[in-house]
């Protein structure tokens, strides 16, 4: 399958806060934004990424190139 949609910055930080162990509540905190907004951006991840759960979405990401963590 074929992903044209990139994350938006933004839905990369979201997600990487999730794959990080963050609630929405605290990725919402740390980014300054709502709860809500933080679903929302889960919901346009999930649509993106063509996934269903977090996990799933965290690793096509990272296969995708779209998402990275610093070994360290």
């Amino acid at each position: 399958m074929d992903y044209p949609n990139r994350l938006t910055r933004r839905e990369a930080e979201v997600l990487g806060l999730i794959a990080r162990g963050c609630t929405y509540e605290k990725a919402a905190l740390g980014l300054g934004i709502s709860v809500h907004t933080v679903a929302a951006h889960i919901k346009s991840i999930y649509r993106k990424l063509d996934v269903h759960s977090a996990g799933a979405a965290v690793m096509r990401a990272i296969e995708l190139r779209q998402l990275s963590f610093d070994a360290g």
